[in-house]
């Protein structure tokens, strides 16, 4: 990903945040804020003929050095390309490039309605730790959110 993809990269963003089960976020951020909400490495595009499909990266879960090593995952597909194994090769190449990294566990907050990326997840090798109940209030309304996980060997 480059920061020339961005126009396309937070218009999925957007399409994803639309749906009400990818994020707990209302608005889409601008570049710089995004950028540096995510790590430098591990940021992935999906292209079919020049257009983004889809995109992955990573960002930390703390600043202290004894979790340099554990990554949150943003995989996100555009509508139009949902269910043709876009999010499968994003999260699969997100895998090789965090461990090529030094990252050695990967984890996902995913709302339990969010059924597909659930079995994205599970399918890249990442396992349901637990539920975490009503995490958060959107639209006045609690959300659970099921913490997965993916530990390299």
């Amino acid at each position: 990903m480059q920061q020339s993809d961005w126009p396309e990269v937070r218009a999925i963003y957007l399409e994803g945040i639309a749906t009400g089960n990818a994020t707990f976020q209302k608005t889409a951020p601008d570049w710089q804020e995004w950028d540096s909400g995510h790590l430098a490495h591990s940021r992935l595009v999906a292209r079919q003929d020049g257009k983004v499909l889809g995109w992955a990266a990573l960002s930390r879960v703390s600043a202290r050095p004894v979790y340099a090593g554990v990554a949150e995952v943003s995989v996100y597909v555009a509508a139009r390309a949902r269910g043709q194994g876009v999010g499968r090769l994003l999260l699969a190449g997100l895998v090789t490039e965090s461990e090529q990294h030094g990252i050695w566990t990967l984890q996902a907050g995913i709302f339990p309605e969010n059924e597909a990326s659930v079995a994205l997840h599970q399918a890249a090798g990442f396992r349901v730790v637990g539920v975490r109940e009503r995490l958060g209030c959107m639209d006045g309304i609690w959300r659970d959110v099921v913490l997965m996980e993916r530990r390299s060997p």
